[in-house]
C-alpha cells in the first residue's frame, strides 16, 4: 500500500482508539489505588468501555445517517477528545466510568465508516489492504501506545495518560479534516437509508459474516485475556519476559494485520479459511510447549499474525454482504468483535474456574477457531450451491 494521506489520518485516529482501549489494563492497580477501589471495580473500567461500544456502534450510526462521512469522523473523534479529558479530570470512580462510556461511544462507528471510507480512497483491488492500513494504527497502539500509557501511569501518573490520549484525538481530529476527500465520500441523505441499513442486518448472510467475527475474536481472547497468568505459571517466566511477550505478541498481529489485507485482497474466504486453520492449530501447539520459553515465544508471535490476520476479511466480508447499506453492519461488526472478546474472556474464565489447568484454556481457544472454520466452509459451500445456474430447458 502506496502512502496515502486520509488512510495515515484513519489509521491516527485507529491508534488513539487502541490506547484508549486497553491501557486501563496496564493502569488498574495505580487507578484503584489512586480512587479507593478493588482491582476488581477498576477492572470494570474495561468492561464499562466494551459496553459503551456494543451500544454507541448502532446508536452512533443510525442517528448520523445524513451526516457526511468525513463531518462524521471528524466529530467522532471530538466525542473520543472530550471523553479522554474527561478521564483525565474525573474526580472519583464513577465520574470515570462514565467518562469511559462517553469515550467508547465514538469506537464501533468509527471503525465502521472508516473502513468504507478506507476502500473508497483506493483502487477497487485494493480494498482490503486499505482497511488493513486503518486497523493498523490499532495493532501498533499495541505494541508502542498501550506500554508507553502504562509506563506514564506509573511514572506520572494515570491522569496524565489520559491527557496525552486526549492530544492524540485533537491530532486525529485535525488530519482527518485536512485529508478525507470532501463529497467523494458522502453518506447518504435519503429518507429511507435509516429503513435500509435496519433490513440490511435481517439478511442471512450478514447475520452469518456478523457471527464469525464474534467466534473468530472469541478464539483470539479466549486465551490472550490471561496470557500473562499463563506465562508466569507454566512458563514460570519474570515479569520482563512476560512484557517482551506482550510487545511479540503485538508485533505479529501488525504484520497479521498486513498479510491479512494483502491476501483478502486475492480471496476473503480463503484468507479466513488458511488463517483459522493456522489459529486452531497453533492454538493447539501452545498447549503442549506451555513449559518451554524459546518454543513458547515463537508460537505467541506466530498466534498473533494469525489473530489480526483474520481482521480485513471479516470486516471486508460484512461490507460485501452489505454493500448497498453498509454503515450499520460495518459499525455493527466492531461491536461483533468486542462481543467476541467478552465471549473469548468468559469462556477462558470458566475454563479455568472448573481447573482444568491452562493448556485446557489454549484448547478451548483452539475449539473456537474450528468452530470460526467450519462456520466459513459451511457458507463457502452453500453460496456455492447458490451461484451455480440452473440448467436452462428447452
Amino acid at each position: 500500500m502506496k502512502p496515502n494521506a486520509p488512510l495515515l489520518a484513519l489509521a491516527v485516529g485507529a491508534f488513539g482508539i487502541g490506547v484508549t482501549e486497553f491501557a486501563p489494563m496496564g493502569m488498574l492497580p495505580v487507578i484503584a489505588s489512586d480512587l479507593g477501589v478493588s482491582i476488581p471495580a477498576a477492572g470494570l473500567l474495561v468492561s464499562a468501555y466494551a459496553f459503551g461500544v456494543l451500544v454507541g456502534a448502532p446508536l452512533m450510526t443510525l442517528t448520523t445517517g445524513r451526516v457526511p462521512r468525513r463531518t462524521l469522523l471528524v466529530g467522532l473523534m471530538g466525542i473520543f477528545t472530550v471523553g479522554n479529558l474527561l478521564s483525565a479530570l474525573a474526580p472519583e470512580y464513577w465520574t470515570l466510568m462514565a467518562a469511559r462510556v462517553v469515550t467508547s461511544f465514538n469506537h464501533g462507528a468509527f471503525f465502521g465508516v472508516g473502513a468504507i471510507v478506507a476502500a473508497s480512497v483506493v483502487a477497487p483491488n485494493r480494498r482490503a489492504g486499505a482497511v488493513a492500513a486503518m486497523f493498523m494504527g490499532l495493532t501498533v497502539a499495541n505494541i508502542t501506545g498501550v506500554p508507553l500509557a502504562a509506563w506514564a501511569g506509573e511514572s506520572l501518573g494515570w491522569r496524565a495518560s489520559f491527557w496525552g490520549i486526549a492530544g492524540l484525538g485533537a491530532l486525529a481530529m485535525v488530519a482527518l479534516r485536512l485529508t478525507l476527500p470532501h463529497g467523494q465520500v458522502e453518506r447518504s441523505s435519503d429518507s429511507g437509508a435509516m429503513k435500509a441499513e435496519l433490513a440490511v442486518l435481517r439478511r442471512g448472510p450478514v447475520l452469518a459474516a456478523l457471527s464469525l467475527t464474534v467466534i473468530g475474536s472469541s478464539a483470539m481472547f479466549t486465551v490472550f485475556t490471561y496470557i500473562a497468568p499463563i506465562l508466569k505459571e507454566q512458563t514460570r517466566a519474570s515479569a520482563g519476559f512476560v512484557t517482551a511477550m506482550l510487545v511479540t505478541y503485538g508485533l505479529g498481529l501488525t504484520i497479521g494485520n498486513w498479510l491479512g489485507g494483502r491476501f483478502a485482497d486475492r480471496s476473503v474466504d480463503r484468507t479466513l479459511i488458511v488463517t483459522l486453520a493456522g489459529l486452531a492449530t497453533l492454538l493447539v501447539v501452545f498447549a503442549g510447549i506451555m513449559p518451554w520459553q524459546v518454543p513458547a515465544a515463537g508460537v505467541i508471535f506466530l498466534w498473533g499474525v494469525a489473530s489480526f490476520a483474520l481482521v480485513p476479511p471479516l470486516q471486508m466480508r460484512v461490507m460485501t454482504a452489505a454493500s448497498d447499506a453498509p454503515n450499520l453492519a460495518s459499525a455493527m461488526n466492531i461491536g461483533a468483535f468486542n462481543l467476541g472478546n467478552a465471549t473469548g474472556a468468559a469462556l477462558g474464565g470458566a475454563v479455568i474456574g472448573l481447573d482444568l489447568g491452562y493448556p485446557a484454556v489454549a484448547l478451548a481457544g483452539a475449539a473456537m477457531a474450528g468452530a470460526g472454520l467450519i462456520l466459513v466452509l459451511l457458507l463457502v459451500r452453500r453460496e456455492a450451491r447458490v451461484s451455480v445456474p440452473l440448467p436452462a430447458h428447452c
